[in-house]
């Protein structure tokens, strides 16, 4: 019997190259609207729905276009200050929290208000009050000028001091190290934050961590979702704004684990065809403020450029709730009308 001779290089088949490959989407779950946007933007929803346009906002409810753009059209109106709102009226406080000034500046115009602060974001907030009670000097960890940051400074001026990454550390001083502890911006990079926090403990080996994590379960689901998604892609698609922290940060935790392009889009308009080009795997998710209906505006935008194999990559399972803010319980057009009469 004679031996089939094994093939020659030259008559071996040939490895696929990308373009024979399947091409497929990889998309992450959890994605998108996490607990605290969901309470915002239902919030103003109910508000309006309840007591009718127009619904004041102070800054954006969350860090989006689209939801900004559907409530404006829906009758809410989003100013930079509670003072510009005329008195008599209602205004709600976004997602992001505010500091104490901001709720006097409302009493003092005479306004309802509706507090719509992410619980979680209330969680750090009450830990500053408690470490300024007991004199801590506070490290915040966090980005200078976002919103969150101003609103958690603004419960403890005196105590609190920014610590805008690592490369910050150098400049901290505080009065005892023996008395100082840390709270970061709920929408941060988990490892970035991590990094700043190893770097002041070097310096202040005493160092207090907070009693329980600050950055939020969702900012951590989805960049762990966003770093399992860059080990299988060649290109990572997060939809968000360009204003929102935590979309951002899911871009740059997706280059820092190795995939080759990472962008950031609000509608799937914006996606540049020469991003696909030699692409098999798109991996996709969205920031925590953004509809789940962009995504799928995205998929069907992928699927008519031969992307219609859609893979769950499913990391974490979030059931987390939050009830609404219990001002939506009263009569606040009555209570406003009240206010103004004083």
């Amino acid at each position: 019997m004679t031996a089939t001779p094994a093939p020659t290089p030259e008559s071996a088949p040939a490895a696929p190259t990308a373009t024979d490959r399947p091409k497929r989407v990889l998309l992450a779950a959890p994605r998108g609207y996490c607990a605290g946007v969901d309470r915002a933007v239902i919030a103003v929803e109910k508000a309006l729905e309840q007591y009718g346009a127009p619904v004041y906002v102070r800054h954006e409810i969350v860090h989006n276009k689209y939801v900004v753009q559907t409530l404006e059209r829906k009758g809410a109106i989003f100013v930079d200050q509670a003072t510009e709102v005329p008195p008599g009226n209602i205004v709600m406080f976004s997602a992001h929290g505010v500091a104490p000034t901001v709720h006097e500046e409302a009493r003092q115009g005479r306004l309802a208000t509706i507090d719509a602060t992410c619980p979680l974001v209330t969680k750090v907030h009450k830990e500053a009050i408690r470490y300024a009670k007991e004199d801590f000097d506070i490290l915040l960890i966090g980005h200078e000028g976002h919103e969150e940051v101003i609103g958690t400074s603004g419960e403890a001026p005196d105590h609190i001091q920014l610590v805008d990454g690592p490369e910050d550390v150098a400049n901290v001083e505080v009065r005892d190290p023996s008395r100082v502890v840390w709270l970061s911006q709920t929408t941060l990079s988990v490892d970035e934050t991590m990094e700043t926090v190893d770097a002041l403990k070097d310096k202040f080996p005493q160092l207090i961590s907070p009693p329980s994590d600050d950055i939020c379960y969702a900012t951590q689901n989805r960049q762990t979702a966003i770093k399992e998604l860059a080990g299988q892609a060649e290109l990572v698609i997060v939809v968000g704004s360009k204003n929102s922290s935590n979309s951002i940060r899911m871009v740059e935790v997706a280059k820092q684990a190795g995939v080759p392009a990472a962008y950031l889009v609000d509608f799937a308009s914006e996606i540049d065809e020469a991003w696909l080009e030699g692409v098999t795997s798109v991996g996709l998710s969205s920031g925590a403020s953004v509809p789940d209906v962009l995504v799928q505006e995205v998929l069907e935008w992928l699927s008519q450029r031969g992307y219609a194999d859609v893979e769950l990559v499913k990391t974490a399972d979030e059931t987390l709730t939050f009830s609404l803010p219990k001002e939506l319980r009263r009569d606040l057009r009555a209570e406003a009308a009240e206010l103004v009469k004083e």
